[in-house]
């Protein structure tokens, strides 16, 4: 089985989309126009800025790029992941890799690549590689041998059930702790199991036949297979009632309960902590986090209560529909139609490059990595990029002291947060050791299986050791960037600094409006309204006095209702709740990086002063920035994220922010009232 859990552990706060650098040239109208940078001919002048930006801006790409068949949503950030893969398969192609001396990462990227596009060796080898894992689902007898299967499977990295990493501990977040969390539902969230709108109904009946189509295609008569697969949607749906929704997943209260070993096998008595962690490795652990104690409550009672035979089934099911992508075409493509055709709409699936490219970014992303920077990041791209960073800094700095709603006692703690911010960008100092990982040419499957063992015990080897803050939780080869609190860094992969987010041929208003906002947006994290639960040290600490804490939320719940006005699909809206970190941080970060882009022009008096194509360098700021979020997305895809994605449709990101700011208002000439602009009691100042 390889375990695909369902909702990651820790707390990095991550924004979908890119930036770059590239050689410096003149800015003048003639260079900029039809490069990439930004091309007036792209706008839709037929559209009124001040009533719809985002069609002004992005009116005429969304007309002109459908979503593909191979894809769920089509976007800036997905232009940019396409240019990544491809350069990843340039490096991975290269005969030199597969000629390389063994146990070297170039040897193993080639050899992992080369066992995942051997269809013809993966086609015969048929159901093997579950075998096994199949084999101690059926030895279970008793809800003892259940338990002792969990314990096992969670030794050999496949998981199953509940998650348990390790993370910075919310209070001591100089020391790694381990963390269990709920898991173990087939579809996205728990609402698709307990709430009868239509399209929930349909998707359960949808997910019953794919678990009776997997089972079948693992050798179990169709008319077999009809009992388990309800048995296996009933044991879900009993998990689903404890469980989280993803609002209330967001609350780090509910992220964090410590308890010592004792007290945690008396919240489960069927499940023995002290033997989980002794099995891994971990006998001198005085404690851990149980993320959801209810939940954990629940699934002991389930070990008992749930007969034998229900529990196999489900076991049986998750390990055929986890090694899926990894086993014959049958597996593959009865995987691929129910996860992205009838749950997200995706009409085909990627080529198969892309597809073990994704295998091997999960399991050995950071030595593709290592092959990606070398060739593609230059170091001019990271000391540019580290220019920006410091310069956004600086904006933070002086907006944290001339804020009016906060007291000097809470000021204090946010400047002392803000001067321990740890930047990282485009890769790690130091790289990843990847001896003892034992990859083949001739065996896909085993291959993920391996690299799900080694990482394991990797991660849990940390437990109980100080952090090492040179690590990265991202790949320098990924379109993104995160924050992360329990460390207070922000982090910047190599992939997203370039255009359109980052150009070094570019005026300062395209940078400040791309990467400068993501930038501002990473640093604004720390002090969105998860962030803001953590110190300068990243523990988890009310840094706050009460009035302050209060006019914050005040200022947070306007955004939220913002939010809950906008309608992104039929009648369905956006969740205010769920995305208000993401759009605290965009509204911060876009001033933010608008002061910076301000304090640039100061410096550069003619520049500020200079029309290029016509706009000035406010106008070209919110162009750029509204560009960064334009997207086609499939309308079931839509339907998933907007009950899961802490992140609010793009259309809704490019325009939320800026009508906030009198600038943009100011830039574009828009009067009260116009849609782009919010005044009065309709306006979010926040940070």
């Amino acid at each position: 089985m390889i375990h695909r859990l369902r909702r990651p552990l820790g707390f990095a706060i991550a924004i979908a989309l890119t930036s770059c650098a590239a050689a410096p040239a003149d800015k003048s109208s003639a260079a900029l126009a039809g490069t990439g940078l930004l091309d007036p001919a792209s706008l839709d002048h037929k559209i009124d800025s001040c009533a719809d930006f985002y069609g002004f801006v992005n009116g005429k790409w969304v007309a002109a790029n459908p979503v593909p068949a191979d894809r769920t949503r089509w976007g800036t950030f997905d232009e940019l992941r396409e240019g990544s893969l491809v350069a990843q398969r340039a490096l991975i192609e290269n005969p030199a890799l597969a000629a390389a001396a063994p146990g070297t990462i170039e040897r193993r990227l080639a050899d992992f690549y080369a066992s995942g596009m051997d269809e013809a060796a993966i086609e015969t080898t048929g159901i093997a590689p579950v075998a096994p894992e199949l084999k101690k689902i059926a030895a279970i007898k008793t809800s003892s041998d259940l338990a002792a299967y969990l314990v096992d499977a969670h030794v050999r990295g496949v998981g199953g059930v509940f998650g348990f990493g390790a993370f910075p501990d919310f209070k001591n977040a100089s020391m790694m702790l381990g963390y269990a969390r709920e898991d173990g539902l087939g579809l996205p969230e728990r609402a698709y199991y307990l709430e009868d709108k239509p399209d929930y109904v349909k998707i359960r009946a949808d997910y019953v036949a794919h678990i009776e189509k997997t089972l079948a295609l693992a050798g179990v008569a169709p008319a077999v297979a009809k009992q388990p697969a309800q048995w296996i949607l009933a044991l879900e749906t009993r998990n689903a009632k404890t469980s989280l929704s993803p609002v209330e997943a967001r609350d780090p209260k509910n992220q964090y309960h410590y308890f010592s070993i004792a007290e945690a096998d008396k919240i489960t008595p069927h499940f023995s902590w002290s033997k989980f962690l002794g099995a891994q490795g971990l006998q001198e652990v005085r404690g851990l986090s149980l993320s959801h104690p209810e939940w954990f409550a629940e699934f002991d009672k389930m070990l008992t209560a749930v007969p034998i035979e229900q529990w196999q089934a489900y076991l049986r099911f998750h390990a055929l529909d986890g090694a899926a992508p990894y086993l014959g075409k049958a597996f593959v493509e009865e995987n691929f139609d129910f996860h992205q055709h009838k749950l997200r709409g995706q009409k085909e699936m990627e080529p198969r490059w892309k597809r073990v490219l994704g295998a091997i970014n999960t399991h050995i992303g950071m030595a593709m990595g290592q092959l990606y920077v070398a060739q593609n990041f230059p170091p001019e791209s990271k000391a540019r990029a580290q220019e920006l960073v410091d310069n956004l800094s600086a904006a933070l700095k002086a907006r944290i002291e001339k804020l009016d709603w906060m007291s000097d006692t809470t000021r204090a703690k946010a400047l002392e947060k803000w001067s321990t911010f740890r930047p990282k960008i485009g890769y790690p100092d130091k790289w990843r050791d990847w001896t003892g990982l034992a990859i083949v040419r001739d065996g896909y499957a085993a291959n993920a299986l391996a690299a799900n063992k080694f990482n394991h015990d990797w991660r849990l080897g940390r437990i109980g050791k100080p952090v090492d803050r040179t690590e990265w939780g991202m790949t320098p080869q990924t379109v993104n960037a995160y924050y992360s609190p329990l460390q207070n860094e922000i982090v910047f992969p190599a992939a997203i600094l370039q255009p359109p987010y980052f150009d070094a041929r570019a005026d300062d208003a395209l940078n400040y409006g791309g990467i400068g906002a993501v930038i501002g947006h990473e640093m604004t994290h720390g002090y969105d309204d998860k962030g803001s639960q953590f110190d300068a040290q990243g523990n988890n600490s009310n840094w706050w006095t009460e009035a302050d804490r209060k006019q914050f939320e005040a200022r947070t719940d306007k955004l939220v209702k913002q939010f809950d006005g906008y309608v992104a699909l039929e009648d369905l809206h956006v969740k205010g709740k769920l995305t208000l970190g993401e759009n605290i941080a965009d509204l911060g970060g876009l001033n933010i990086a608008y002061d910076a882009l301000q304090m640039a022009l100061k410096k550069n008096p003619r520049e500020a002063k200079t029309r290029i194509d016509g706009f000035t360098e406010d106008q070209r700021f919110f162009l750029n920035f509204s560009r960064l979020w334009r997207t086609n997305t499939l309308p079931a895809n839509a339907k998933v994220l907007l009950n899961t994605d802490p992140h609010a449709p793009g259309m809704f990101r490019a325009i939320a922010a800026p009508s906030n700011m009198p600038a943009f208002a100011s830039a574009f000439d828009c009067k009260a009232g116009t849609p782009m602009v919010r005044g009065g009691e309709a306006q979010v100042k926040i940070w």
